[in-house]
């Protein structure tokens, strides 16, 4: 693995005076939330989102046991758009879930929101991503491509490293 991408990560995330990271549990979150653990202890916070269309809430919660990664579980109905499962599903989903990761961070004086959003997740139609930009939700793993997150993953010993993906249903 190129470790100068790991040192990239390492020293963006060291300009944070605090981060929380969306953390469902998959393979890309994991590595981000290990990594913003190591570099910022406390100050660095994963939050797993607990609601009836999300399947990794008891990996997650493993996973940051494991490696003693400060989480938390915020627990949410599901949208009130989202009923009628509308086109743009994936943008109001991701709009709501940050939008309210980032009140309850802010509650905990938390100011900086990243996800797991990879190099590959760019060159997909992925319309969630217009909402974390909106948000101003950072992608620190947006250099690596899943490959490379499962390298690096793996090189550092995480059990996800070769977890299938598994998006929400």
């Amino acid at each position: 693995m190129n470790t100068a991408k790991l040192e990239q990560i390492k020293a963006q995330i060291s300009k944070l005076d605090n981060l929380i990271v969306a953390f469902s549990g998959g393979v890309d979150s994991s590595l981000l939330a290990k990594i913003a653990g190591d570099v910022l202890g406390k100050k660095a916070l994963a939050v797993t989102i607990k609601t009836h269309y999300m399947s990794e809430t008891e990996d997650a919660i493993s996973f940051a046991k494991m490696h003693g990664i400060n989480h938390q579980i915020l627990e949410l109905p599901i949208h009130k758009e989202m009923k009628n499962n509308p086109n743009l599903r994936c943008y109001i989903c991701k709009k709501y879930l940050f939008t309210e990761i980032l009140k309850f961070a802010q509650n905990l004086g938390f100011s900086n929101l990243a996800d797991g959003t990879n190099k590959d997740d760019l060159n997909e139609f992925r319309p969630g991503l217009k909402a974390s930009s909106e948000l101003g939700v950072i992608s620190p793993l947006k250099n690596l491509t899943k490959d490379e997150v499962r390298a690096l993953s793996k090189e550092l010993g995480l059990s996800t490293f070769d977890k299938p993906s598994n998006s929400c249903v």
